[in-house]
């Protein structure tokens, strides 16, 4: 059984939303610079840059972090990781980072992020935005901007649909497949 938490009209507002909140926090977009985590992260990442450049007229610095090698689950996976580019063109130093990811859960993602975005220079804030926050966090990570808070059980598994990856937006709550 599942059930449709936002549909595309909602996540067009969450974007909108989260564009202006990272606009009021940083006092403009003159020092910040989105960058995704792959690989719905990504896709979020460029809707809140495409949204914030409308709104201020800059060209804001946009990156794409994949943190597989900075996972703390490596070795307990029975499949192959598969590796994809990192794509971070710009200084870290001196930048507000806005770390995008579609679902925050354990925090564990966001540590490994944190971890590999490190390795790139030391910007002067890291900051997460996320379109669903579903607590349950083991480490002390929490958003600085979120589309929807929803609380959920262990057991549901949370699908979010991006147009970019899926052909279609929307966030799906539904019982986790055994």
């Amino acid at each position: 059984m599942s059930s449709t938490l936002l549909n595309a009209k909602d996540i067009s507002r969450a974007v909108s939303r989260i564009s202006h909140e990272i606009l009021e926090r940083n006092h403009g977009a003159g020092s910040i610079a989105l960058v995704g985590i792959r690989t719905r992260g990504v896709a979020l990442s460029q809707r809140l840059r495409k949204k914030i450049e409308e709104i201020e007229n800059i060209t804001v610095d946009h990156g794409i972090l994949d943190i597989t090698l900075y996972r703390d689950d490596l070795t307990t996976g029975l499949e192959k990781p598969e590796l994809k580019k990192t794509e971070i063109s710009f200084a870290l130093e001196g930048k507000h980072i806005i770390l995008c990811d579609d679902v925050l859960f354990t925090g564990r993602t966001i540590r490994a992020a944190i971890d590999a975005l490190m390795d790139f220079g030391r910007p002067s804030s890291v900051q997460l935005a996320v379109l669903i926050d579903r607590g349950h966090r083991e480490l002390p990570i929490r958003p600085d901007y979120v589309g929807k808070n929803v609380p959920t059980a262990k057991s549901k598994r949370i699908q979010v649909l991006l147009n970019e990856e899926d052909g279609e937006d929307g966030v799906i709550i539904r019982e986790q497949s055994n």
